[in-house]
């Protein structure tokens, strides 16, 4: 493979390859997610950064497809109400820019490094959206993002119950109990839950977008793994509790959590959303 170079694109180029609220310490909320019996939605995971001048216009992309306005553009019959799902990982090599991205994190490089390796790309950049964690495509390709999702492999959205609790103030705790809706073999599936934000608006006064006030939704704030399975059948049951520590600032009213199933490859096989209450 090439050196692995870092880049921020500017034009069209590249196509698609295969405030604190004051919380008591034990609040909960049950949210049952009804599960049709058609396809579940495709995740869509966008790289992006604050320090990029193109990532604004990705971030916009991603709103706009999160909230449904290209839903009769990629829906399919029998499919799931909301035919995508979006989450954004904010990374942070265009930090030494001028600006570092308050939601940028290692982990998210890490993260956008292993797809690039796993796509065969010989490049890291920004933005970048992973469509099914199969193929990407530049981020201000918008034809492009939706034939990727209309293309993508469906699997059954998991069928799990989720229940919200506030141990702490500075702690969140999701536990989930329910079925995958498809078999696992024995090379296994990591179950991965994501706490992500929505409505974030932040003021640059530095760096590629200095001046700009950027707006960014579906932000992954945190991301766990829930378990691992293996040799498991499509009714097993599976439990099990992700831990998050929060922000200042946080507002579940803004949040919500997402389910995905990845293999090693970080290839996704079903993904279920749940909206968090307001008071929680």
């Amino acid at each position: 493979m090439a050196p692995r170079l870092f880049a921020c694109f500017r034009v069209k180029g590249s196509s698609t390859s295969p405030t604190g609220k004051g919380i008591s310490g034990h609040n909960a909320a049950v949210v049952a997610d009804d599960v049709l019996a058609g396809d579940g939605p495709v995740l869509v995971q966008l790289f992006s950064s604050q320090g990029c001048k193109t990532s604004p216009e990705a971030e916009m992309l991603v709103s706009r497809l999160g909230r449904g306005d290209f839903d009769g553009q990629i829906s399919r019959e029998g499919g799931a109400s909301s035919p995508a799902m979006v989450l954004v990982f904010h990374v942070d090599y265009w930090d030494y820019l001028g600006w570092k991205d308050p939601y940028g994190s290692s982990q998210w490089t890490v993260r956008q490094k292993a797809y690039i390796e796993a796509l065969n790309q010989d490049t890291m950049f920004t933005p970048q959206f992973v469509v099914q964690g199969r193929v990407q495509c530049l981020g201000n390709e918008e034809d492009a993002l939706l034939k990727s999702i209309v293309e993508a492999p469906k699997f059954p959205a998991p069928a799990f119950r989720a229940t919200f609790q506030r141990p702490t103030s500075e702690t969140l705790q999701v536990s989930l109990t329910g079925a995958l809706r498809m078999k696992v073999d024995s090379s296994g599936m990591d179950i991965m839950v994501a706490l992500y934000e929505n409505g974030i608006v932040t003021d640059c006064p530095r760096g590629e977008n200095s001046g700009r006030v950027l707006s960014n939704d579906y932000v992954v704030r945190k991301l766990e793994k829930l378990c691992t399975v293996k040799d498991l059948t499509a009714k097993k049951t599976v439990s099990g509790t992700a831990h998050f520590t929060v922000w200042d600032g946080f507002n579940s009213a803004k949040c919500g959590v997402v389910l995905f199933l990845q293999n090693t490859s970080l290839q996704i096989f079903g993904t279920q959303c749940f909206q968090m209450p307001d008071e929680i």
